[in-house]
Formats: structure tokens, sequence, C-alpha cells
């Protein structure tokens, strides 16, 4: 008696670039949950030392009537308070529908600043639309800070301003000044106080 050859599929073996991506997008997944689980509390936890970063940033950062700015991973909108009045237009992007929901309520009070839900590491922006970029608290929680930080300098203008923050348990300071300048941008200042858990780098696009 003759038995029909069995055929036995097997799943197709992901390369070490898709496997990379899937973790990427694990890590990311993580990190959005993280977020909407906390978002109602995230004012409350972190309010001040977010604070000090902003405001250690705005003493060295110009902003006025044209400026069109990006706060790259927005999260509840933190950022807004300190610079919504000072600029012509503020577009919040982050990936955490709940946290976009408290900056809902945030923004509500400015007539110039609207939401954007996405991923960093695919804004949906043409380039070179931006005269500055805020992204704060956002690259120790994305898993390539390279990707990241190429997307936000693709969005912005020349010559654009950027405040990118790096947390110093996660980045040495060589560390965060290699990827700064890795991506083209131009070190104006970098501000590391004692009072700070991150460096806040002003920066300069080189690039358009």
């Amino acid at each position: 008696q003759t038995h029909p050859r069995q055929i036995v599929l097997e799943a197709p073996k992901l390369d070490k670039i898709s496997e990379r991506a899937m973790g990427h997008w694990e890590q990311k997944r993580t990190t959005m949950r993280n977020y909407d689980l906390t978002a109602h509390l995230y004012d409350m936890r972190y309010a001040e030392e977010q604070a000090a970063k902003i405001m250690a940033a705005l003493e060295k950062v110009e902003l006025g009537g044209q400026s069109y700015v990006l706060d790259f991973g927005c999260g509840t909108g933190l950022v807004f308070e300190y610079i919504a009045e000072k600029a012509w237009m503020v577009i919040g992007l982050d990936f955490s529908r709940k946290a976009l929901s408290e900056a809902k309520k945030r923004s509500k009070k400015f007539g110039n600043v609207h939401l954007v839900l996405a991923d960093a590491d695919y804004a949906p922006f043409r380039s070179g639309v931006f005269t500055h970029v805020f992204a704060i608290t956002l690259l120790q929680n994305m898993p390539n800070p390279w990707k990241t930080l190429n997307e936000a300098k693709r969005v912005a203008i020349k010559n654009a301003t950027l405040v990118v923050t790096g947390l110093k348990k996660k980045f040495s300071l060589e560390e965060f000044k290699g990827i700064l300048c890795e991506n083209g941008l131009s070190i104006a200042d970098i501000r590391d106080f004692d009072n700070l858990k991150c460096y806040v780098a002003i920066c300069f696009n080189q690039h358009s």
C-alpha cells in the first residue's frame, strides 16, 4: 500500500534584520503599554523633573512668531505650557493614545497646538518642515536612538534648533555626544546640571 507523501511546511526563517525589527517593535509596544497605563499619573510623578529639563533648554533657545515646533514624543504635553504662547504653531507627536488624550486636555487652552498619533521613527511629515524640534525624554525609550534622531533631523529645516535629552543612566556623556554628531547635528551646548537626570543638548541641524 502506498502512502501519500507527507508535506511538511516550515515557517520561513527570519533573517537577522527581520529579527531585529521585530525586537524593536516589541520594545516599542512595551513602552506604549506602559505609557497607556500610567498616562493619567505621569504629570503628578514627573512634572517637576520635566520642568527642570525644559527650563534648562529654554534658557538657550529662542522662539518667536515664526517658530514651527515639533514636540517629538510629546507625552502628556508638558512642553506645551512653556512654548505654545511663544511659537506660531506646535505639533505634538506621540504613539501612546492615552498620553495624547492627556495632551489634548492640556492643548485646549492654546489655539495653536495640534496632536498627531504616530511612531517617532516614522513621522508623517515631509522633510524640512520644522524650525524647532524638542525630543525630551524620548531617545531612552526608543530601540534605535540613531534612527529616531535621524528622523527628527529629517523633518527639521536647515539650521533648525533641536533640543535633545539623554538619560544619564543609559548614555555616558561621550555616547550621547556621539549619537548627536553621527546624525550631523552641531552641538551648541549641553546642559549637565546636578539636578538633572538627563543631559540637555541644544543643537543645530547642519543639513536640510
